[in-house]
């Protein structure tokens, strides 16, 4: 039979697995507690509780940082599941139920994500559920992670490159690298180009500390090529206007051509790989009704594997970022 004692810390445990896992997640005591609307004595008990509890050491606290100790990390990966479920039983049971008609889903993507692969798939989402509060965050890549990481959105959609080891990434679908000029540009009428034709124009290129300069910089410096950057420009539509004016030439993908533009467009398959967006979850994650919903919703408006707006095939991941990207 269970003692007072042990029925009344089994009424607490939520309470101090939630306070862990926070803690975990964030790395800090102080970060958990404002997370979840207690006092950083409050969390620290809490901890202090379970770690005698289960007669084990959860952090290695190292002044103002905690960092999970081998057993705290098997902790976190058994209760952070049980915790987010119980976070989210309502809706759950909402759903269950044959009801999808409430909560909220706060999605992280870049601003060419945004603009260009969401607003379909939000379309429909928001006409198929309009009870749900749909929130998106136009964030770069690192701030996205590190939202994801923090709980802070339910999912991202974007580009990746390298997936950490607790990121999950699956790709929906796939754009080709596209050289663009103006109209009057002496490559515009051109089939195809080489590098060393490029290299001979002017170049409008997203700021440096971004992938696709990265990319541009290594392709020219693969073939031993000098180039000239005219104009450092951020976003898509920025960067095409200015092409439209004459002031330099870019490398895109053709995920923001409309067809509209006043641009010469030439695809640039053969140097530079193709570059897939997809959806972005914390691995362990526990998905909650909404973000599944909004899944399909992604799945029904890019059915199949991913392709790219030509409808080929793809033939690689053909990711450019180096993280989460627009």
């Amino acid at each position: 039979m269970a003692t007072p004692q042990q029925i009344h810390y089994k009424q607490n445990r939520l309470k101090q697995l939630r306070a862990f896992c926070h803690a975990a997640r964030t790395g800090s005591v102080s970060a958990a507690a404002e997370k979840i609307f207690l006092s950083q004595p409050t969390v620290s008990l809490q901890i202090q509780a379970l770690e005698r509890e289960l007669d084990t050491v959860l952090f290695e606290r190292r002044g103002p940082k905690i960092r999970l100790t081998p057993e705290g990390e098997l902790l976190y990966e058994l209760a952070q599941p049980l915790v987010e479920g119980m976070d989210k039983l309502h809706e759950t049971f909402a759903v269950h139920c044959g009801r999808v008609d409430q909560g909220s889903l706060d999605i992280a993507a870049g601003e060419a994500t945004i603009l260009y692969i969401l607003p379909e798939p939000v379309r429909r989402f928001v006409g198929q559920y309009p009870g749900i509060d749909l929130r998106l965050h136009n964030v770069t890549g690192r701030d996205g992670l590190e939202m994801l990481r923090a709980d802070a959105v339910d999912m991202a959609v974007g580009s990746m490159l390298e997936v950490p080891d607790d990121i999950t990434y699956r790709p929906v679908v796939t754009y080709t690298p596209t050289l663009i000029t103006p109209k009057d540009h002496p490559l515009a009428d051109k089939q195809d180009v080489t590098l060393a034709e490029i290299a001979e124009h002017g170049l409008i290129l997203p700021p440096r500390h971004l992938s696709t300069w990265r990319m541009v910089d290594l392709m020219f410096r693969q073939q031993e090529l000098d180039y000239k950057v005219t104009l450092e420009a951020g976003g898509w539509e920025v960067i095409k206007k200015y092409v439209e004016l004459g002031l330099g030439i870019s490398v895109v993908t053709d995920l923001c051509l409309t067809g509209r533009e006043r641009l010469g467009r030439i695809p640039l398959e053969r140097y530079f790989p193709k570059r897939s967006y997809g959806i972005v979850l914390r691995r362990g994650k526990f998905l909650s009704p909404q973000t599944k919903r909004f899944q399909e919703v992604m799945d029904l408006v890019f059915p199949g594997e991913p392709r790219d707006r030509l409808g080929r095939q793809r033939r690689g991941e053909g990711d450019l970022g180096d993280g989460l990207m627009g």
